[in-house]
């Protein structure tokens, strides 16, 4: 699968950014959606995972109640929704295919897109 991330940038404490990662090179509702970021000096983390269907949804604790994953499998589109973003929200952002939502939760990944770049000052 190849997958082509695009929304980043720069933005002010509290603001909002929407992610898109578009998917192709197979059927796109049959695999789950995710994003991970890796913020300066720090390991790569899991933030967000959608099941194929987009009724299942997994989310880290640090953004739970202020970042909303979803996907239009009729456009191959996976999107990440920040609200209220901090600045330790500021990171390289990737979105990956996985098997499912659960699995790539726990960070088990098949495919990896290039990362677009979330900056967020105070």
């Amino acid at each position: 699968v190849q997958l082509q991330a695009s929304g980043g940038g720069l933005v002010q404490a509290g603001g909002s950014f929407r992610l898109s990662c578009a998917a192709s090179g197979r059927p796109f509702s049959t695999y789950g959606m995710g994003w991970f970021r890796q913020a300066p000096g720090k390991e790569r983390e899991f933030v967000a995972a959608v099941a194929w269907r987009g009724t299942a949804t997994y989310y880290v604790d640090s953004v739970k109640g202020r970042f909303t994953i979803s996907r239009e499998n009729a456009k191959n589109t996976a999107f990440l929704q920040m609200n209220s973003l901090r600045p330790e929200d500021t990171a390289v952002y990737y979105c990956a295919v996985g098997r499912g939502g659960h699995s790539l939760s726990g960070g088990t990944v098949d495919d990896w897109g290039q990362g677009t770049l979330v900056t967020v000052s105070s």
